[in-house]
Order: structure tokens, then C-alpha cells, then sequence
């Protein structure tokens, strides 16, 4: 498998790509290609194309949750496709794979609306709908988690914003695991449910303890020092080989994991390549 960081804050020195305070990976594995989040405008796009990297054969757009810094790049994807379309450029239908919740509206304070831009059946018209709470494997070795059960005490879930008049929890909150032969790798988009839950989770649907690698946002921004210390403590205890925090991820936090951990600088061009 290979992994191509399209979006994140970060860009790496010498690297001229675009950054935001977002999310986007490409992945490649067995011939099977995925768009795992879309970020918050057209960067991915952007940086994607500089990179020789096309969308015209993707088969997979698989979205984390719905919040605006994974979900608003569909409009420029939308209108990539839509220019192919209008060139009579040929291209493939992309299966979008999601939690069923993951296009709900949500209001933050600031933002009249932080959640997905398009509904459902809107997308439906650009894309191959595939809504699920449960495990769904993409390949024989790459999987969406779906829902991810909390099994902590110091991960539990916080709402951000409301949606439907009642706080959210962010439900749709998922992960992607790849069961490589030195581990697992974990991609996440934010780890609102917990990145511990994440692993934990991750262990019980492949049957993996071994972890390779864990690459995305941990949602640790300033985390209170029951999260942060039961994070670490529970991390320690996994057989974890390295792991690329960014994204939602603060400075704090990434040196109280680099205590327990080995932690390695990611950024928009990073690439990975796991057996």
C-alpha cells in the first residue's frame, strides 16, 4: 500500500505544495485507488495534479466524518468530474464509502454551518452511494472501520457544535486499517471518537495487534491531562513501530506521544509505502 498525503497543515521544507488546516490522503493498494477525505477547498486537487496524480480512475472517495475541513473539497471534485464529463473525457464512477450520518448539517459557534455542503441524495447523482455503520472492506487488506464503539474512560466523546437542535457527538466519526505484514497502518481523519478507541477497534475487526504505523489527526488540541496522559499510557502499552500525528494534533501533544512513541514530522507530499 501507498499512502500520499495531499492536505494537512503542515508542508514539508523544500516541497512547494499548498497546505490548510485540513485533511486529504491518496491511497493506492492492489490496484485499487482511494480519496480518503477531501480536505476543505480544492488544495488536495491542486497538489494532487502537481504530484501526476489523477482522479479519472478512482475508484473509492471515502470520507472520515462530515465536518468542513474533510468534506467541502466534494464541490471541486464535483466540478472536476463535471469538466471531464463536458471534454467527453472517459472516467470512472467512484464508489463514495461513509457512515450513514456523515452528511447531516451541524452549526459551531462562528459557523452557521460545519458540516457537509451536499446531501446524500445529491451525491448520489455524482457518485456510487455506500452508507455504513459497519466494517466494510475496499480490498482484502485495506477496511473502513464504520462506527467506532467507545471502550475508555478518558476518550469519551465530546460534542462540537449541534445538529438537529441536539449537541453532536460526531458520530460518523471512522478510520481506515490496512493489514500490512509488520502491523497495522491506521489512517484517520480526526479521531474525534478516540484515537485509542480507534485501535482498539481496529485490533478487534482484523484480528491485529501489531501496528505499523498510525497516520492523521489524534484530536488532541490543548486535551485535558486525564486524555492526553491516558492517551500516552494507553499507546505505550501497543506494539506500535512509529506513528505521523498532524492535522489536529498540537505541538503539546505530539511531544508527550513522542515519549511513549516514536513520532515522525508528516506533511502535504509525505509518502508512505507499507507490504
Amino acid at each position: 500500500m501507498v499512502v500520499t498525503i495531499l492536505a494537512d497543515n503542515n508542508t514539508l521544507i523544500d516541497k512547494y505544495y499548498l497546505g490548510e488546516p485540513a485533511f486529504s490522503t491518496f491511497i493506492e493498494e492492489s490496484g485499487v485507488s482511494v480519496l480518503f477525505d477531501v480536505g476543505y477547498s480544492g488544495v488536495f486537487l491542486q497538489n494532487a495534479l502537481k504530484m501526476g496524480i489523477t482522479f479519472k480512475n478512482l475508484q473509492y472517495v471515502c470520507l472520515s466524518h462530515g465536518h468542513m475541513d474533510h468534506t467541502w473539497g466534494l464541490d471541486p471534485l464535483i466540478r472536476y468530474y463535471t469538466e471531464l464529463e463536458q471534454e467527453h473525457t472517459t472516467h470512472t464512477k467512484p464508489e463514495l464509502l461513509a457512515h450513514p450520518s456523515v452528511f447531516r448539517s451541524i452549526s459551531v459557534d462562528g459557523f452557521s454551518e460545519a458540516g457537509s455542503l451536499f446531501s446524500a441524495e445529491k451525491l448520489g447523482c455524482h457518485f456510487n452511494m455506500q452508507l455504513s455503520k459497519k466494517p466494510q472492506y475496499i480490498t482484502e487488506r485495506l477496511v473502513f472501520l464504520g462506527e467506532i464503539p467507545c471502550t475508555n474512560d478518558f476518550e469519551a466523546r465530546t460534542s462540537i457544535g449541534v445538529s438537529s437542535g441536539l449537541p453532536d457527538y460526531i458520530p460518523d466519526d471512522s478510520a481506515l486499517v490496512y493489514r500490512g505484514k509488520e502491523g497495522l497502518v491506521i489512517i484517520t481523519g480526526c479521531s474525534h471518537s478516540g484515537i485509542c478507541n480507534i485501535v482498539e477497534y481496529a485490533e478487534r475487526v482484523t484480528g491485529e495487534t501489531a501496528i505499523a504505523d498510525i497516520i492523521g489527526g489524534f484530536h488532541l488540541l490543548n486535551p485535558s491531562k486525564e486524555r492526553i496522559e491516558g492517551t500516552c499510557r494507553y499507546l505505550h502499552t501497543q506494539r506500535i513501530k512509529v506513528i505521523h500525528p498532524c492535522h489536529c494534533t498540537d505541538l503539546r501533544s505530539k511531544i508527550a506521544l513522542a515519549a511513549v512513541v516514536p513520532v515522525e514530522e508528516t506533511g502535504v507530499s509525505a509518502r508512505y509505502e507499507f507490504r
